[in-house]
């Protein structure tokens, strides 16, 4: 913390004429003057003042006195207006002197008297005796500095911003019990306000910013009863049944603070936050069937013509007994859907819908659009988190075109149950279809494109059917997470005639830990593949997660050596073996095209018989995992369940073309 003068002189405006920063102008009836503008600041801005000037290497235990120092450099000891600002009251007062170790300011009542609040009780001598009680000190967060357009303040109003911003958002009240082996800044700082950032730039859904402030207060709150126990426990000397009944309730409460704070950190953390324990629709309950038994049809139609329900009268709306037929019109198909009960069915009339909100699907019913998919287009308007969830046992999708803006989450989530996709447009935004644990996607003659993530998402433990697909212009085409293979059941995937192609990234991609052996191997083969490390410090590595990282490499160099696989043979070396071969016997096929073709398929077939070995090997690797793990436990006999955790794998007759990657690709962590 000892710094050059210069180590600081050019942060904020204290060498340069007048103010850089804005004024606005206080809210409320009294006519309080102009106050500094700062709650305004980019990431980088709060980032680099944390790092390079307040807290920089600081413990948690060192973090007061880090700011104490920082504020002695850059603060205006005295001579400045600020506003008071409280939950019941706002005041103008002067500050006189600053009590720096204690991060308070000395203050005294401006003249004229200005005083807004909610009680108008708060006269001058209510106030004149409310700072005698507090010894006219109070915290420096709690003022906001008053405009002054001469540049003299612009640092003062910057720092007390800073602090008030930490406190706010930052700190909380177990962080001094954090180790101090361990950088702050690093450790809390940087991953808390990311999140506040990720927040604010509508990058995390709102179920789970919902959930993070509930942890918030719950952790607040059994901390401080954990406070008042230990506390409790500490001032009495004696050794009685009633001290021993609050060590056990002491203890019980610390573990149920540690618990939440690890769930406030896999949350704080960019990698993590989506891997464990967010299921954000667990809860979604389903409506069931109507008291009444009946299923109604839903028809939504864009402009209701004659001619238009003539059509939907003879296709849709007669079926075999259509005594009992209700029918239902709506204006939006949101409204339709959020109607529905079990068994119903939603007819989607040909025309371009609006949808300003989510559509969230608990019963198994019926979503379908009356003629080809760009007929009948629904658009997400407004920013929000997913475009459609589904947690009902069956739901049926088709003949709609789903366009998604301004996205946190992907166009469709399959949270539990089975969903089909069939005959569907898909332009997406954020990640495209995602495939939860214990769910199931069947996907058939459907086009998907646009996605900045994986078009496709399929989870551990997940069912996935793909069928004669288009997947194209995403950051990857399908990416297969199998990092949790030690909880949950492998997924099960089929993947028949589908063209994937112009994806940035590979056609599809395999997630999942790598093997001692494998890592050997990546260090021995360096030259040939390309290793990429997260960004990791000394004190991310000895954190609770330990050191992530990802381990990037061609299939041929790293994975079928690791595997004890043979490398496939290339296009490019068949049409090579092709040509050398027509040389030496002319009466070998001469026509070109036709030797290309006959190249092109045997690169096809060769791709899709690649990603079934490999994923084939990954199931079986895991499988002697698991046997392994038995045997160190003393069971000797084979586990009637080992099969059932295979990664149930069909591919056959996909097209890879032009991925920017390659057609399969694998990640390590």
């Amino acid at each position: 913390s000892d710094w050059s003068a210069d180590s600081w002189s050019d942060y904020g405006s204290r060498d340069k004429p007048g103010t850089t920063l804005g004024r606005t102008v206080p809210d409320g009836n009294v006519l309080f003057p102009d106050i500094f503008h700062t709650n305004h600041l980019l990431f980088y801005e709060r980032f680099s003042a944390y790092q390079d000037y307040i807290l920089a290497d600081c413990k948690a235990s060192e973090v007061k006195r880090f700011i104490a120092e920082y504020l002695e450099k850059v603060l205006e000891p005295c001579g400045w207006q600020a506003i008071w600002r409280t939950n019941v009251f706002d005041v103008l007062v002067v500050v006189v002197d600053v009590n720096f170790p204690a991060l308070k300011a000395v203050v005294q009542l401006s003249e004229p008297f200005l005083c807004e609040s909610q009680d108008s009780s708060f006269t001058m001598e209510c106030m004149q005796e409310l700072l005698e009680l507090k010894e006219h000190q109070i915290l420096l967060q709690e003022l906001w500095v008053v405009y002054d357009d001469s540049g003299l303040f612009d640092q003062t109003a910057l720092a007390i911003e800073h602090v008030r911003f930490f406190y706010r958002y930052i700190w909380r009240t177990w962080d001094e019990e954090e180790e101090d082996e361990f950088d702050y800044f690093v450790r809390c700082v940087e991953p808390r306000l990311r999140l506040h950032y990720d927040i604010l730039e509508h990058r995390v859904p709102s179920g789970l910013v919902a959930d993070y402030q509930n942890l918030l207060s719950q952790c607040e709150e059994l901390y401080e009863k954990f406070l008042n126990v230990r506390n409790s426990i500490s001032s009495s000397d004696s050794d009685s049944e009633a001290e021993n009944v609050s060590m056990v309730e002491g203890l019980k409460l610390y573990d149920q603070v540690e618990h939440v704070k690890q769930r406030l950190k896999l949350i704080e953390n960019p990698l993590l936050r989506y891997v464990f324990g967010y299921q954000k629709y667990g809860s979604l309950q389903a409506k069931g069937l109507r008291s009444t038994g009946a299923k109604v049809i839903h028809v939504v139609p864009c402009i209701m013509k004659a001619n238009l329900l003539q059509l939907l009268t003879r296709d849709k709306l007669c079926p075999e007994s259509c005594e009992a037929l209700e029918l239902q019109f709506h204006r939006d198909p949101l409204a339709a859907v959020n109607a529905c009960y079990e068994g119903d069915t939603v007819i989607i009339c040909p025309g371009h819908y609006f949808v300003d909100g989510m559509f969230s699907i608990a019963d198994s019913i019926e979503l379908e659009g009356y003629g080809l998919p760009d007929d009948v287009v629904i658009e997400k308007q407004g920013k929000g988190d997913n475009f459609f969830d589904c947690t009902g046992a069956n739901i049926k999708i088709s003949n709609l075109k789903l366009v998604q803006h301004d996205a946190v989450e992907g166009i469709l989530n399959v949270h539990h149950g089975k969903t089909t996709l069939e005959n569907c447009v898909l332009q997406c935004e954020t990640t495209g279809i995602t495939v939860r644990t214990s769910a199931e996607l069947l996907m058939r003659n459907s086009d998907l494109y646009g996605a900045k993530g994986a078009g496709v998402e399929i989870y551990p433990g997940s069912t996935c059917t793909l069928l004669h697909n288009g997947i194209h212009h995403c950051k990857e085409g399908i990416l297969v997470k199998n990092f949790l293979d030690e909880v949950y059941e492998a997924p099960r995937i089929t993947m028949v005639n589908n063209m994937i192609h112009n994806n940035e990234g590979y056609g599809v991609v395999l997630v999942r830990p790598a093997m001692p052996s494998e890592m050997k191997d990546a260090s021995a083969q360096g030259t040939k593949g390309t290793l990429l490390f997260l960004e990791e410090t000394p004190e991310t590595i000895k954190s609770d997660f330990g050191m992530m990282w990802l381990l990037c490499m061609t299939v041929d160099d790293i994975l079928f050596p690791a595997l004890g696989c043979t490398q496939p043979t290339q296009a490019g070396d068949e049409t090579a073996c092709a040509d050398g071969s027509r040389q030496e016997q002319p009466g070998c096929v001469t026509d070109e095209l036709e030797l290309y073709k006959r190249a092109e398929t045997s690169e096809q077939a060769e791709n899709n018989s690649e990603i079934a070995n490999v994923l084939g090997a990954t199931s079986a690797k895991k499988r002697q995992m698991h046997r392994k793990r038995l045997s160190e436990l003393g069971f000797t006999e084979a586990d009637d369940n080992l099969m059932s955790q295979e990664m149930f794998v069909s591919v056959d007759g996909n097209q890879f073309k032009w991925n920017g990657k390659g057609s399969f690709g694998v990640f390590f962590f």
